[in-house]
């Protein structure tokens, strides 16, 4: 007769020092500051899809590309070499892989694996990942094989996940959308098979989707139609930089680069601020500029002309005014108005129009979802992620050991997330040098709530209340000024706003140390 006391003990789960979440641009970027500047810890990324690039390797939609800069959207440790400031989504998707093999990082990338709850134990000073493998990749059986799950432990949880699901974008409840005679599809998810050669395209939304989504198929498609409930501030812009050209002929690749990135940082944000200070200047300023392009003042008024000010929204780019000469050449044209119902030959509006229509590509924006979905708990209760604060950008009261990767709205994403995992190495040297089993922010007083993204744009304000929130002062305001948090991020004292658990005072004696972890690529 077996026994429980006659059964083997449960071997411990694998332990790694710290866990990244996504092996994306984020989490490629974290990675090599982890391995360079904390070089003695241990570290795995888990990616819940099966290959490196995150959003650049999901979206495939026509045109996709950057809506920043590449020598500030790139790392500043691997210098952007390629021609185009503002990149095609393919060549984002090679650069993030290359720099992975370069770097080893690659190696240490476990794909199909997502996180599907955390737990923080206080007494052992740990999380507990549970974590579902899956040979497809999305939960599903494969030949036979259904996903499974398994735990693993680390000290430091640190999530490069995102903001947004990749599993589903936002599309509104259109009426009468099952008697439409063609196709609808979305963006995030563009079909391998769509041929939208000759046909008529109409494309519901004005964000950069829509606005990369326009010039791309004007060319194969009979007519493309941008179809917009309210118009979007767009800033021509070129599609490569002559000075970049120019700097990277006489100084050597790196140096360029800063030189270059330097030059694009003071640029946006000097922009940024003129926006926010002079709205009615850069409304005028943005108005002519797309009246030169679009050769048609009573056009920019009505469909160019937005209610808000600039950077109420995001401003969308457009590399050499490519949707304006899709425009002017009769190739695309752009309808301002209300959705009434999808009718069997297309869209029927408010006005009593009605756009024919073969493909709908329904570009309504992005679903949020905080940190990859994670749902935290600590002691075996869960956080209510909304109700807590972000220190520095980068950790959140009430979970210890535990950090996110948010980026810029007005710039970059790279610019503040590079800031940021600096930050986490600069917070696990300084646990290691002062005994810290774990540290979490705490206010010093009571903070006045802000959002956590100050943007107007509706898919923010679809889902921005389950977010955390920033508070009214440092550390707990989140800036979106990279030069301020280049100077301050990382001469912040760590002693006052995070508190320490010694590894002395733990409850448990810490369980040992698992080797480190064979490095492998799924």
């Amino acid at each position: 007769m077996t026994t429980a006391a006659s059964l083997p003990p449960e071997p411990e789960p694998e332990h790694v020092d710290v866990v990244i979440v996504g092996a994306g641009l984020s989490g490629v970027g974290a990675a090599y500051r982890l391995q360079t500047e904390c070089p003695e810890r241990t570290y795995t990324i888990l990616e819940a899809r099966d290959a490196i690039g995150g959003t650049w390797d999901l979206f495939r939609y026509p045109g996709v590309r950057s809506d920043s800069d590449m020598f500030t959207l790139g790392y500043p440790f691997r210098p952007w070499r390629e021609a185009k400031a503002i990149a095609d989504g393919d060549a984002i998707l090679r650069y993030i892989r290359e720099t992975a093999a370069e770097y080893g990082i690659d190696r240490r990338i476990r794909f199909r694996t997502k996180v599907v709850r955390a737990d923080w134990s206080s007494d052992t000073a740990r999380w507990t990942l549970t974590v579902e493998t899956s040979p497809a990749g999305d939960g599903s059986a494969a030949n036979g094989t259904a996903s499974e799950q398994r735990t693993l432990t680390c000290d430091f949880l640190y999530a490069c996940a995102g903001y947004y699901s990749y599993d589903q974008g936002h599309t509104p409840d259109f009426p009468g959308v099952e008697d439409f005679g063609g196709r609808l599809v979305h963006p995030q998810f563009w079909p391998d098979d769509l041929d939208y050669r000759d046909k008529r395209v109409v494309v519901v939304g004005s964000g950069a989707t829509a606005v990369t989504l326009v010039p791309a198929m004007a060319d194969a498609a009979a007519r493309v139609t941008m179809l917009q409930r309210s118009p979007t501030w767009i800033s021509p812009v070129p599609g490569r930089d002559m000075i970049a050209d120019a700097v990277r002929k006489v100084l050597p690749a790196r140096p360029a680069h800063s030189v270059v990135r330097m030059k694009n940082v003071l640029f946006t944000l000097g922009f940024y601020q003129l926006c926010r200070r002079r709205p009615q200047t850069m409304r005028r300023l943005l108005t002519r500029l797309n009246t030169r392009m679009l050769q048609d003042e009573q056009t920019v008024k009505e469909h160019f002309t937005p209610d808000y000010d600039p950077w109420d929204q995001r401003l969308c780019a457009a590399p050499d005014a490519d949707i304006f000469t899709a425009i002017r050449q009769g190739k695309a044209d752009v309808v301002t108005d209300r959705i009434d119902r999808f009718v069997p030959e297309g869209i029927r509006l408010a006005s009593g129009q009605t756009l024919e229509a073969d493909i709908v590509v329904s570009a309504t924006g992005l679903q949020l979802l905080a940190f990859g979905g994670i749902t935290p708990y600590v002691d075996g209760e869960p956080v209510d992620l909304a109700r807590q604060f972000v220190w520095r950008g980068l950790m959140l009261t009430g979970l210890p050991n535990f950090a996110v990767c948010i980026g810029y709205t007005n710039a970059s994403w790279t610019l503040r997330a590079d800031l940021s995992s600096r930050l986490v190495c600069k917070v696990l040297r300084h646990m290691d040098r002062y005994g810290y089993a774990s540290v979490v922010p705490e206010p010093e007083r009571v903070l006045a709530e802000r959002p956590l993204l100050d943007l107007a744009s509706g898919y923010i304000q679809r889902s921005i209340q389950a977010f955390p929130r920033q508070g009214d002062h440092s550390p707990w305001l989140v800036r979106q000024n990279y030069l301020l948090d280049a100077a301050t991020t990382m001469r912040g004292d760590l002693h006052r706003t995070l508190r320490p658990t010694k590894r002395a005072a733990l409850a448990a004696p810490r369980v040992p140390r698992n080797p480190p972890v064979r490095e492998h690529a799924g």
